[in-house]
């Protein structure tokens, strides 16, 4: 496909329907004006269509010109005039037939433009409210759910000030300290309020430019919230501060404004209305509310499921496996919300480890646990981890929601099960052979089988992974320097089905218990998925 052939073949294509070439923008793409003209309306309506040049991106499109008396706010048009007509990933464009697939576009976005003249899609005002409530960013780093007055960080970078909300200093430093921001002593009066109703944009009046605008908008989504509004934005005005930020909760989503307040020496009152309260025409200014809080970034792709946040969790084995089961563990949450994600190794990174191991050269030398909680501690400032460089067998663990095996030791595996299996859910993850497999094998009380239980099993020709035996692959010189060799990617593939573990434990689901993916396909499996009752052979088990 030539590029520039395809190019002028579209924009002769467009010709057709009324649509000039004007040239191109700054990132190279084709802009063209035309009119897009709704299915059955008397006329077209004056538009800009900028065409990727490699055509993998839907072309762009901005109404110039809009119907007299559409309102201010409506569905799928944004403040600038950009006209959504489709979501990103809905549909996959045709590189090969980009006269085709514009031509498409542009019917859809008059078919779109159509419902948006006729109002058949204001409902959708309430998805695309962030569209229309574009200001100054303001970030929340809130674990707790308490409303009313709040902590007001203003950090500087780079000579620009940021607002950081916060219920926890301590934490929110952390987390700014890594990204370079620097904690000034200004902060800015705050407040919560909550509202049970979605919000959306008035389609008579927008954007609210006043606190009349602003009550007149949330009375009606939540005349109960409308009032605390107005009360939160007295009682700033009575401490007489220059101006506040109220964050609003809804469903799904925060929002907020600030409010501008002008002393009383130097308002002035223009009406009746005014001399009542003077607090209506003050100015207000949106506020982009984004979420930093470990609860958020950790919820965020599993919407519908429970995170890790609040759990007590232990990680024995911070090798080539427990690497990369920590980072997943606190990227579910692990370590957040009052949790504690405790890491148990005694051993030292070497140079032969960093080849398939999270940690890398700066961390030589150090131990595995605490130069991991430090890793994943800059990554993901704030989380409560701890580590302990002792032998697990000396290690006091204390109470614990569950106990994740990562060592692949199998004798350590019976200690652990042995001393913990009756007390707290258990989770042992394993490499098999030379990369051949990875397995799982989640224990939450005396119901199922155990790591030791296994170990039975398989001396009987049960519960393996493959059909066929494992392969005895050593590589190194001499006893000392000899290993199993498999790549880092296998250690990746067992950290996955550990962490898919934990995550359907912590969802309520602990089956199947035995869970196994085959990685060399020379190989076929043996055992499917499954939840195997204890071995009767088992001391552990059995006592």
């Amino acid at each position: 496909m030539k590029r520039f052939t395809s190019v002028e073949d579209v924009i002769d294509a467009l010709g057709q329907r009324g649509f000039e070439f004007v040239g191109k923008t700054n990132n190279n793409w084709f802009s063209l004006t035309g009119r897009l003209a709704p299915p059955g309306a008397d006329k077209g309506y004056l538009c800009e269509v900028l065409l990727d040049p490699t055509f993998l991106e839907f072309p762009r499109i901005r109404l110039l010109e809009l119907p007299d008396g559409l309102p201010p706010a409506v569905p799928h048009v944004g403040p600038g005039g950009e006209l959504c007509y489709l979501s990103k990933g809905s549909v996959v464009l045709d590189i090969y037939d980009p006269v085709g697939q514009s031509l498409a576009c542009l019917e859809q976005a008059a078919t779109v433009f159509g419902q948006v003249i006729r109002g058949e899609m204001v409902d959708d005002l309430t998805e695309e409210f962030f569209a229309y409530w574009q200001g100054l960013y303001c970030f929340v780093d809130m674990q707790g759910e308490e409303l009313g007055r709040q902590k007001c960080i203003v950090a500087e970078a780079n000579g620009s000030p940021f607002w950081f909300i916060t219920d926890d200093e301590d934490r929110t430093g952390e987390k700014l300290k890594s990204i370079g921001c620097e904690v000034t002593e200004r902060t800015v009066l705050t407040y919560r309020v909550r509202t049970d109703a979605q919000p959306r944009p008035l389609t008579s009046h927008w954007p609210p430019e006043t606190v009349a605008d602003i009550l007149a908008w949330q009375g009606t989504l939540d005349p109960r919230c409308r009032k605390k509004i107005y009360q939160r934005i007295k009682e700033g005005e009575r401490e007489k501060v220059n101006g506040a930020l109220i964050l609003v909760e809804s469903p799904l989503l925060t929002y907020g404004f600030a409010v501008r307040y002008e002393h009383q020496n130097t308002a002035q009152k223009s009406n009746r209305s005014d001399r009542r309260d003077s607090s209506y025409r003050l100015k207000v200014v949106p506020i982009s509310v984004i979420r930093i809080d470990d609860r958020f970034l950790a919820q965020r792709n599993v919407p519908k499921s429970r995170t890790l946040a609040g759990k007590n969790l232990a990680l024995v084995g911070c090798g080539t496996i427990g690497g990369y089961l920590c980072e997943m563990l606190v990227k579910a949450g692990a370590g957040t919300c009052g949790g504690k994600l405790t890491l148990v190794d005694f051993d030292f990174l070497f140079p032969q480890n960093i080849g398939r191991h999270r940690l890398g050269f700066p961390d030589l030398l150090s131990n595995k646990a605490e130069a991991l909680a430090e890793e994943i501690k800059r990554l993901a400032p704030g989380t409560e981890i701890r580590a302990l460089p002792v032998d697990v067998r000396t290690a006091h663990l204390g109470d614990l929601d569950l106990l994740i095996d990562a060592t692949g030791e199998e004798s350590l595996g019976h200690w652990l099960c042995g001393h913990y299996q009756a007390s707290t859910p258990m989770l042992s993850v394993w490499i098999e052979g030379p990369g051949t497999a990875v397995r799982g094998l989640l224990n939450v009380g005396k119901t199922g089988a155990c790591y030791r239980c296994l170990w039975h099993s398989n001396k009987r020709g049960e519960l393996r992974s493959t059909i066929d035996p494992l392969p005895s692959i050593m590589a190194g010189h001499g006893c000392e320097g000899l290993y199993v060799p498999f790549p880092a990617s296998v250690s990746v593939q067992a950290a996955s089905l550990g962490t898919e573990m934990v995550l359907d434990w912590v969802n309520g689901v602990c089956g199947p218990a035995l869970r196994t993916k085959v990685i060399d396909r020379n190989h076929q499996l043996a055992t499917a998925d499954c939840d195997p009752p204890p071995d009767p052979e088992c001391p552990i088990c059995k006592s």
